[in-house]
């Protein structure tokens, strides 16, 4: 694999760990919504050409801006059940680490798992993340949908930068 194009996931939670809660509710993130304020995102989302989201995560999106915001790169739905691709969105039947490896071998920029907690962990499983950007929300939600699951090996991280924000989230950079 080339060195150069790393596997990144880019996602919020909450201060005890939850992506979301348990109805699948990603209402807390507003509490730190605020007008031109994108925490990096749209800078970030420059340095993607490949998104790799989960069906669930792909699904709650559809429902949530009627449209798939990474259209414009190269896309993969990991699914249990084959469809046909929609444009640029595959949905993809493989295994995570082979889609990876092929993404890697070809030229590009980077990689962006946009979620959701199974994906995340499988890859964890699979030792395919590079680098995490980790925003956490200033709220106890107290169950919900963890992060991180058990069952997965350890793994060592670098602290690139910890960068707080006017409305109290904090972003965690790391690496491996």
């Amino acid at each position: 694999m080339k060195p150069g194009r790393k596997v990144i996931i880019y996602i919020a939670t909450s201060l005890d760990g939850y992506i979301a809660t348990r109805d699948d509710g990603l209402d807390f993130l507003s509490l730190v919504e605020e007008i031109g304020q994108d925490y990096g995102y749209m800078d970030f989302i420059e340095t993607v050409d490949a998104v790799i989201v989960g069906r669930k995560t792909y699904d709650k999106v559809i429902s949530m801006v009627y449209a798939f915001p990474h259209a414009d790169k190269e896309a993969y739905v990991i699914t249990r059940t084959a469809r046909p691709d929609i444009g640029s969105i595959k949905f993809y039947t493989g295994s995570l680490k082979e889609l990876v490896s092929n993404l890697k071998s070809k030229p590009g920029k980077n990689i962006f798992v946009d979620g959701g907690a199974e994906i995340i962990n499988e890859m964890l499983k699979e030792n395919l993340i590079d680098e995490f950007y980790i925003s956490i929300i200033p709220i106890l939600l107290g169950e919900g949908i963890s992060l991180f699951k058990n069952g997965r090996p350890e793994l060592k991280l670098k602290l690139v930068s910890a960068t707080p924000y006017a409305k109290g989230l904090v972003q965690l950079h790391y690496t491996r």
